[in-house]
This record gives C-alpha cells, sequence and structure tokens, in this order.
C-alpha cells in the first residue's frame, strides 16, 4: 500500500464514519470530501467535479421531476386510493396490494418520492382499517426498495453501476434488464412479509397534534344546517342573471360558494365573481344564515329546486374549494369594517362564513359584523386564494387544514402525464434516444401541458441526494488512480480463491450489503462498481453479471435504517426501533442474495 492510497483510504474511513453517525449531513461530508480529494494529488480538480456533467446525474435530477408531475396530476394519489378501495379491511390482502403497487410505481419513478407519497395514504389506511401502521411501514419501504431492481431508472445505484460500465468502455444496462431479477425477489419479499409480519407487533405512540380537518371546523362554526345545494329551473327568475345585479349577500344573507356547471357527463366548479351570469340547471353551493324557513321561501319565489346534500359537504369537495382559518392583526386595515365594506371577496376571492370571538363562533349574520381586532375568521374558496393569502399583511393565517396536503394541483393534466410518461418508458427501452434525452424531452412535455412548472420541478430535485453521489464518486476515481480498486479486487480473489465465478458473486453482494449498513446504498454503489468490474476482470468473466450484483446488492438495504432514505422515512410513522430492522431485514437480505445467485448467472452467463 503506497502513501497516497492511505490518504485516501483514511479519507473513505472519515466519510463511512460521519455518515454512520449523521454528523454532519451526509451531502456536507461530500462537498468536503470534494475540496479535500485534490489536495492529496490523487486526483485534479477537474476529476473532482466531473460527476456534475454526468448524464446520469442529469437522468436522475429528471426524474426528480416526473415523479413530481405525477403527484401534482393526482396520477399517484389515484392509484393509492384505488388501494383502499380494492383492498378491503383485510391486512393481508392490503398488504400484498400494498407492496405490488408500490413496487410497479417505484420502477418508473424515485422510490424515495414513492414512499413520501404513500406516507399520508397508509396512515389514511391505518387509521380507517384499525390496522397499526408499524405492521404496513415497513412492507412500504421494503417494496420501494425492490422497485429499484425492476428498472434502469428506479433507483440511483442502478444509474451508477450503469456509468461504471459505459466509463470501462462497456455497454450499459437495457432498461428493463433488471426486471427478471426483480420480479422473483418482490414475490419472495412479500410471502415473506406474510409470514414475519407477526415481528412487528403494534407499539403504543403518542400521536402529535393533528392539523384540524374541515369536518372539525363545520363543527366548530356550526355550518351543517347552513349547506344547501340549489338547482337552477328552466323557468327560475335568476336564470341569465348576474350575480351582482342579484346582490343576494345584502338582500337575503346568502353567500354563493361555487357553481357547479354540468355539460353531459363532465361537471366542474365554477369561482362564483360579480360577472359570473348564472344558467339554467345550474347547481349553487349555498350558505345560508337563516336556515332551511328562509331557503324554502326562496326556492318557491324563484323557481328553484332544492337538491341533497351531505352534512360534510366542504370535506366530499375538498379537491375543489378549501378553506383557512384567520385572524385580523393590529396592523390590519379590515378593523371596523364589516365584511361586505371590505369587499373581502373580491379582493381575496374568498369567503367568509364564519367568525369567533374569542372562542365562540358568531351566529348572526356574517357579511354584517363589523371585524374586531383579534377575530378568528373562517374562509373558503379555492386553494390557489388560500395559499396566497399567507403573504397578505393585513391578515395572520392561523390554521390551514389536513385536506391542503392531499389536494391534486393539477388533476385534468393527469392523462397527459401517464401519456408522457409512458412515452420516456418506450424512449428508453426502444434505445432511440439517450436514456437522459428521453426524460429531457419528457420533462419539457410536461411542462409544455402544464403538468409542472419550473418553480414546482426545481423544488421537485432531491438536490441532496444529487451533491451525495457528484461527491462520491471521485472517491472511485481516486482510488482507482491509487490501486486502491485493484487492492480490494485482489483482496476478494485472495478470499474466494480458485472458487466458482458464483462464489464471487457472493463476496461481491455480502460485500456491498456489509457496506450498506453505515452508509447509504448510492454511496455504496460508488465504491463497490469499480470493485466488481476489477473482479470480473480478474477471473476472465462477463462484468455485467457482477455490475447487476452489486446494483441488486445496493436495493436490498433492508438491514439499518440509515441504508437508504425510504427506511429513514418510515422509522418514525411506524415506531421502529433500530433492532427493527435487523430483525426484519437479514432473512430478507439472505433470501435476496440466495436469489440473485441463483438467477443472476442464468442472465448473464459468465
Amino acid at each position: 500500500m503506497n502513501f497516497e492510497l492511505a490518504i485516501v483510504l483514511c479519507l473513505l474511513a472519515a466519510t463511512i464514519f460521519m455518515f454512520a453517525t449523521g454528523r454532519p449531513r451526509m451531502d456536507a461530508v461530500a462537498l468536503t470530501m470534494m475540496a479535500i480529494l485534490p489536495l492529496t494529488g490523487t486526483i485534479t480538480i477537474a476529476d473532482s467535479l466531473a460527476g456534475f456533467s454526468d448524464p446520469n446525474i442529469i437522468l436522475i435530477a429528471l426524474l426528480f421531476v416526473v415523479g413530481e408531475a405525477l403527484v401534482r396530476t393526482g396520477v399517484a394519489q389515484k392509484m393509492g386510493d384505488g388501494l383502499i378501495r380494492y383492498a378491503g379491511p383485510g391486512e393481508t390482502r392490503l398488504l400484498v396490494l400494498l407492496m405490488l403497487l408500490v413496487a410497479f410505481i417505484g420502477a418508473f419513478m424515485s422510490s424515495t418520492g414513492v414512499v413520501a407519497i404513500f406516507i399520508p395514504i397508509v396512515l389514511r389506511i391505518a387509521g380507517n382499517t384499525g390496522i397499526a401502521a408499524g405492521r404496513l411501514m415497513m412492507p412500504l419501504s421494503i417494496a420501494a426498495l425492490i422497485s429499484g431492481m425492476m428498472t434502469l431508472v428506479a433507483t440511483a445505484p442502478n444509474l451508477v453501476v450503469n456509468s461504471q460500465l459505459v466509463r470501462d468502455g462497456h455497454e450499459g444496462f437495457s432498461f428493463f434488464a433488471f426486471t427478471p431479477f426483480g420480479i422473483p425477489i418482490l414475490v419472495l419479499a412479500i410471502g415473506y412479509m406474510l409470514l414475519a409480519r407477526r415481528w412487528l407487533a403494534p407499539k403504543s405512540v403518542a400521536e402529535p397534534a393533528a392539523r384540524p380537518r374541515l369536518s372539525d371546523w363545520i363543527s366548530d362554526y356550526s355550518l351543517a344546517g347552513r349547506e344547501f345545494r340549489i338547482a337552477l329551473r328552466k323557468d327560475s327568475q335568476w336564470a341569465g342573471k348576474r350575480l351582482d345585479m342579484l346582490d343576494l349577500r345584502a338582500t337575503s344573507g346568502i353567500n354563493i360558494i361555487a357553481v357547479e356547471r354540468h355539460r353531459g357527463m363532465s361537471r366542474r366548479l365554477i369561482r362564483p365573481v360579480a360577472s359570473t351570469q348564472l344558467q339554467a340547471n345550474d347547481v349553487l353551493f349555498l350558505d345560508v344564515l337563516n336556515g332551511d324557513r328562509e331557503m324554502e321561501a326562496l326556492c318557491q319565489h324563484y323557481g328553484l329546486n332544492r337538491l341533497p346534500i351531505s352534512g360534510n359537504y366542504f370535506s366530499d369537495n375538498a379537491q375543489d374549494i378549501g378553506m383557512v382559518e384567520l385572524m385580523v392583526p393590529p396592523s390590519s386595515r379590515l378593523i371596523d369594517k364589516t365584511v361586505a365594506e371590505s369587499r373581502f371577496r373580491s379582493e381575496y376571492d374568498l369567503s367568509i362564513i364564519g367568525i369567533k370571538q374569542g372562542s365562540t363562533a358568531s351566529q348572526g349574520p356574517v357579511h354584517s359584523q363589523r371585524l374586531k381586532l383579534g377575530d378568528t375568521l373562517l374562509a373558503v374558496g379555492p386553494w390557489k386564494a388560500i395559499r396566497n393569502i399567507r403573504h397578505d399583511r393585513n391578515l395572520l393565517v392561523l390554521t390551514m387544514p389536513a385536506e391542503l396536503d392531499e389536494v391534486i394541483e393539477k388533476p385534468t393534466r393527469a392523462p397527459f402525464a401517464i401519456a408522457i410518461l409512458a412515452l420516456i418508458v418506450a424512449l428508453m427501452v426502444s434505445g432511440v434516444v439517450a436514456n437522459v434525452q428521453a426524460a429531457l424531452i419528457g420533462c419539457l412535455l410536461l411542462g409544455l401541458f402544464g403538468c409542472v412548472d419550473m418553480n414546482s420541478a426545481y423544488r421537485s430535485i432531491h438536490w441532496q441526494s444529487l451533491i451525495l453521489i457528484v461527491g462520491m464518486l471521485p472517491f472511485s476515481l481516486a482510488l482507482q488512480n491509487t490501486g486502491g480498486v485493484d487492492l480490494a479486487a485482489n483482496g476478494l480473489l485472495s478470499l474466494i480463491g480458485e472458487a466458482s465465478p458464483r462464489i464471487g458473486l457472493a463476496a461481491i453482494f455480502v460485500t456491498t450489503a456489509i457496506l450498506g449498513l453505515f452508509i447509504s446504498n448510492t454511496a455504496t454503489a460508488v465504491l463497490m462498481a469499480p470493485v466488481a468490474l476489477a473482479v470480473a476482470a480478474e477471473m476472465g468473466a462477463s462484468p455485467y453479471p457482477f455490475a447487476m450484483t452489486v446494483a441488486l446488492a445496493a436495493s436490498a438495504a433492508f438491514m439499518t435504517p440509515v441504508s437508504s432514505p425510504v427506511n429513514t422515512l418510515v422509522v418514525g410513522p411506524g415506531n421502529y426501533s433500530f433492532f427493527d430492522f435487523v430483525r426484519m431485514g437479514v432473512p430478507l437480505a439472505l433470501i435476496a442474495l440466495f436469489t440473485s445467485i441463483a438467477i443472476v448467472p442464468a442472465v448473464f452467463p459468465f
């Protein structure tokens, strides 16, 4: 071992130690090593920064954007809601469908993103079925990790290994090269979880204070008896009239919250403004202070039909109609003005439907009440307006409802998102263009068709993950330049001896898995990919089975909560300990090991 290699190994050991302790954060460690490694003379500063120009880094960033589009258009959420609908109350069927669905979605987008999407869905399922969340969160993380074994773009370690193959002058893996291994491992993992889930005993845990839901505010402000839906008959006196002409708020104490307009089988909610012209067959959703008697008189006089409505109409239409609780601060210009005088609806695109002075909800007409310092207001309207009001100095946002996290921003764009995702996959599978170009074309189309905008695209990219990968790539080059890769390969070869190549695959898998106990699976893939290819070259074998083994072992990061961000995300919601992952993950990692060793040489001969 030469002096330069000793320095690189000391820096690598320090990096692994900092990764394991979590101090400082991993991307900061990676940036630090990018700055230090060129000082050792083993690589240049250009080598240290070369990862930023790696096409696979760009591809990973673009895939985050694709995942964001699936979230914003509701594609991912609709699949989750379908799971709730079809799984039924049984835990066995629910677990199987959950793992299948997560593995399928994760094959085409970031596994970390998939888990982030499904955590609230699983918590909602747990609350509705009475199943402890801890019995579902571990299957969720395991399925997300195995989804990385399904396609080339499913997880960063696959792209890292593929990039190493290309750098060494070999042809990269095809899009579905991983699928023959991912499917059997997924099937075995589902069977294993059905047997081992008894180890995930429910634990009592104090739930954090939850944000209020719309149904809570309906009760607090006594709104249930004030909600009405009416349809305009063809002979209605309101048909053809503009809302400012009717002035229903001043004359009858009526707030029109939304206008439902039906065209054939389609239905859309129209935001009511002064210039909105009502049409026959329109359905109005009203907030009426004077109750049933006033409503019956209005229907008879103006040619209206009263329609049935649930007591939770706001909650039932939470994708279209939102609420927010506001407070009047000392500097507000609204103080001593009535709701009508403040022109609240015209300025904020929201309607005040409830007022609290202290802890008591006012029962009188809202539009005529004078606002005072410290009054709490309940406003209803489009979610976009609710988000915008957070920046207004005249009002202080007290509480956003829990439904805000479940709102689909671009529901009408879902067909475009699905079609563009299919196009990206088709381009990658066909090989007509490079994978990164296919993803770039897809992201541009997602922007063109309104599935994602530039701001949300930039926000969706998990920069910490990208910096981690870029920061670890110089280690791979430094180890190659100083003979570290050859040293590791020779060490494995001496350990293997004259054994068969299958034993070599097993050694690569075990080494990768052990290293993954302490650092992320992406960093593990960066370090082990060149070692695996060097071992293959020394044994005179094909590089593909060895490279595939590294990728599969990196995705089999089941054994500790720090092996992958996927595991870290479910620790809190599942109330897991470190030992829970060891107890559940070690047997599953062994299953993945033996399955890989059995199947990989059959698909990629030595």
